[in-house]
């Protein structure tokens, strides 16, 4: 790596792990990968409880009651998208929307087809409509 200047980033990231040893215990036991760390520490944060079990008595203390609800929803949302294959996710988004227009589909036949946005009757028939003085 000579002559490579780290990114910034990546520097923060070697002075946590420096400030937290049991991270790297972590990795040498092989539980974790310096990539997916890397990538939890990024997205989350120093102050995420994630990182609880490898910080020192008084640092869980402070880390939790700054934010506790915040980060616990976060972690919670990575959690959930990273069990998630791409494929599921596509094919939800598409159920979605296909049951949105469904939706749609049934409040037009409701309203008449008529635009609840347009200027009423007389601005859907016309839409270029000028008046003479």
């Amino acid at each position: 790596m000579a002559g490579k200047e780290l990114h910034p980033s990546v520097k923060k990231f070697k002075e946590f792990v420096k400030g937290n040893p049991k991270i790297i215990q972590e990795v040498r036991d092989g539980k974790a990968t310096w990539q997916e760390l890397y990538e939890e520490w990024y997205l989350l944060g120093e102050e995420d409880e994630r990182w609880d079990p490898y910080r020192e008595g008084e640092r869980v203390k402070e880390g939790k009651a700054a934010g506790e609800k915040e980060g616990d929803w976060m972690s919670k949302m990575i959690t959930a998208f990273k069990g998630m294959d791409p494929d599921q996710i596509q094919g939800q988004i598409y159920n979605i929307s296909q049951a949105i227009a469904a939706v749609q589909g049934v409040l037009a036949q409701f309203t008449g087809g008529q635009a609840s946005s347009g200027p009423g009757k007389e601005g859907s028939r016309h839409p270029f409509e000028f008046r003479k003085d």
